[in-house]
């Protein structure tokens, strides 16, 4: 039987954990992310590893494909594991693409935790000790009945990395919570803003009955900003966006955005750190799985959260 721990239960647990006496052992860990260099809110789990490796007397590497590529991500992988690090925290961008790389990594021994992207079961089926992220179709789904009971009856979806399946359950959740099948309402935005921006202009004009928007990251949501300001259309299209940054929280705070998806990345970056030390020093590691998210942060918490934006939420 599966189960799954709210991250807060396992913080106040690593919490007390650091009240015990440390062994250190100057442990190694690699993350390995899919983002290219120009997506900032990977910002805060740099951040995340870099607290939690001070915290454990440990050392982690942040290393990531710079322009996104997956075929290149899949070989920082294996140079990773090449490297016998004592835990690898990796994200499944793309389960075919880094099925082997991952579980050759396992077969070595090598500890390994995924985060973010990818599902629990394909966690499992990778031989991986847990996954730590939101389960993205559900956070897709949960955003789509808020738009419908704001009377939203068609969408568009803004993906800028649409080669990550993750991203496509986001969107496919979405429609199904406005009660709708999931069509062209998705588009490849690409990861250049101002080609974002030109993209959703013209899908925008080519549909203008669209009352909701959904972008999946800062990187599809800034430009999309622009994009209904060009068209007259701020405040008047329903729009919620996953993940939060400086312009997301100030536009929730003008009523541009309605709500942002807070999958509350410092955990997926902070616990599997925590996790790993203890696994490698004391054996102990917690059975099953871990929801970091979904939360969503609207004009009623967004003062609780907008200082540490792009930091650390």
């Amino acid at each position: 039987m599966k189960h799954t721990i709210s991250a807060l239960a396992l913080a106040v647990a690593a919490t007390a954990a650091f009240a015990a006496p440390a062994q250190a052992e100057g442990e190694r860990f690699v993350l390995i992310s899919h983002a290219p260099d120009s997506d900032s809110w990977w910002n805060t789990i740099r951040n995340a590893i870099a607290v939690a490796g001070d915290q454990m007397d440990a050392t982690v590497e942040y290393r990531n494909p710079t322009t996104g590529d997956l075929a290149d991500m899949a070989r920082i992988v294996e140079q990773a594991a090449a490297s016998s690090p004592d835990g690898i925290i990796v994200t499944i961008a793309d389960f075919d693409v880094l099925k082997g790389p991952i579980q050759d990594a396992v077969d070595r021994g090598i500890p390994v935790i995924t985060i973010n992207s990818g599902t629990q079961e394909q966690s499992e089926e990778l031989g991986a000790l847990m996954h730590v992220g939101q389960p993205e179709y559900e956070a897709g789904l949960q955003a789509g009945k808020r738009a419908a009971a704001e009377g939203a009856e068609s969408f568009l979806c803004v993906n800028h990395y649409i080669t990550n399946p993750a991203s496509v359950e986001r969107c496919q959740g979405f429609a199904a919570g406005l009660g709708i099948e999931l069509g062209d309402q998705m588009i490849d935005a690409g990861q250049d803003p101002g080609e974002i921006r030109n993209r959703v202009s013209a899908y925008l004009n080519s549909n203008p009955d669209t009352d909701a928007v959904l972008t999946l990251g800062p990187t599809s949501a800034h430009p999309t900003i622009a994009a209904l300001d060009d068209a007259g259309l701020t405040g008047e299209v329903y729009f919620g966006t996953f993940d939060l940054s400086g312009e997301i929280a100030q536009a929730i705070k003008d009523d541009v955005i309605a709500f942002a998806i807070d999958q509350q990345p410092f955990l997926q970056g902070y616990l599997p750190v925590v996790i790993l030390t203890n696994y490698s020093r004391y054996g102990v590691l917690p059975s099953g799985h871990i929801n970091s998210g979904p939360g969503f942060i609207t004009a009623q918490n967004i003062e609780k959260v907008e200082a540490l934006a792009g930091e650390y939420r």
